[in-house]
């Protein structure tokens, strides 16, 4: 079975800086896209950023600038550096794996596999 735990998220001052990690179990996605996605409340969900299986990666215009996407393949994990935090940055991330999907894709559509989500809320 396969199981995303998200971890790293919390209270933070506009300005500061958080970093969210999220560990993947039950298979291997070393070949797979990985990405963050939020959800503020009375909102839809959004795209944040994807990262390829060769460590390509894409941003909404929104974070482009303050957040870092990356992969550790040998620990099947992804992080999202979240720096210059917003008021607006709070919501809750989830984490995301493509079963097929390779390449960097703003679509939840293209992930099958969703973490249970952490809450970020950023202060004013």
């Amino acid at each position: 079975q396969v199981q995303l735990v998200e971890s790293g998220g919390g209270l933070v001052q506009a300005g500061g800086s958080l970093r969210l990690s999220c560990a993947a179990s039950g298979r291997t996605f070393s070949s797979n896209t990985m990405g963050w996605f939020r959800q503020a409340p009375g909102k839809e969900r959004e795209f944040v950023a994807t990262i390829s299986w060769n460590a390509y990666p894409y941003y909404a215009d929104s974070v482009k600038g303050r957040f870092t996407i990356s992969r550790d393949n040998a620990k099947n994990t992804v992080y999202l550096q979240m720096n210059s935090l917003k008021p607006e940055d709070t919501a809750i991330y989830f984490c995301a794996a493509a079963g097929t999907t390779r390449w960097a894709t703003s679509r939840a559509a293209d992930f099958d596999y969703w973490g249970q989500g952490t809450q970020v809320t950023v202060s004013s």
